[in-house]
């Protein structure tokens, strides 16, 4: 069986660290290098789940960068912002997000998606779906985000113990999380 993540359980992650904790986590996510990271984008209405969602990725292995309090962006949205953004997409490995029914208002997420996209092509970006329910597909009111991966928990042909898995929907075929965020 597979399933998504819950915006419970990404609040439960959170809840395991302290306020000081947290925002430690936040910080050193928005100020890492670059380089073989993982971008993480998100609606900041979701900004309760990005703690969470930091924990399991990391957990797998990934160095998340959010662009949330990172020190060179500017204090107001402007084209230095979207270059800025830009530079980061490019510059980091992998493309994850964190899709809820919120990202779809975003004004900078599908934009941020649009740009992985043109960069890193369908193999190096996946969604990390979270839902009210582990069956709720209401994040994907978007038509194109069939085209991606998907970030689920699960049964893995071959392995007897569920894991955190990169799903490609469409063939039905699944790796590790880990070994996906380690890939070329």
């Amino acid at each position: 069986m597979i399933r998504f993540v819950t915006k419970a359980e990404l609040r439960r992650y959170a809840a395991d660290l302290t306020i000081t904790e947290q925002a430690s986590l936040r910080k050193s996510a928005s100020s890492r290098p670059l380089e073989s990271a993982t971008f993480l984008s998100h609606s900041s209405k979701d900004k309760e789940l990005v703690v969470g969602a930091i924990q399991v990725l990391e957990g797998h292995g990934a160095r998340v960068y959010i662009d949330e309090i990172d020190p060179e962006m500017p204090p107001y949205t402007s084209e230095e912002t979207a270059g800025i953004l830009k530079s980061r997409i490019r510059q980091t490995q992998r493309f994850v997000l964190l899709a809820s029914a919120n990202s779809k208002d975003s004004r900078w997420v599908p934009w941020e998606l649009g740009v992985a996209d043109g960069y890193k092509g369908l193999d190096k970006i996946a969604l990390f779906p979270a839902a009210e329910n582990s069956s709720e597909p209401d994040w994907a009111s978007w038509e194109y985000l069939g085209l991606y991966h998907r970030i689920v928990w699960g049964n893995i042909k071959g392995r007897t113990d569920p894991l955190w898995m990169v799903l490609d929907h469409r063939r039905f075929s699944a790796i590790p999380l880990s070994d996906w965020l380690r890939g070329p």
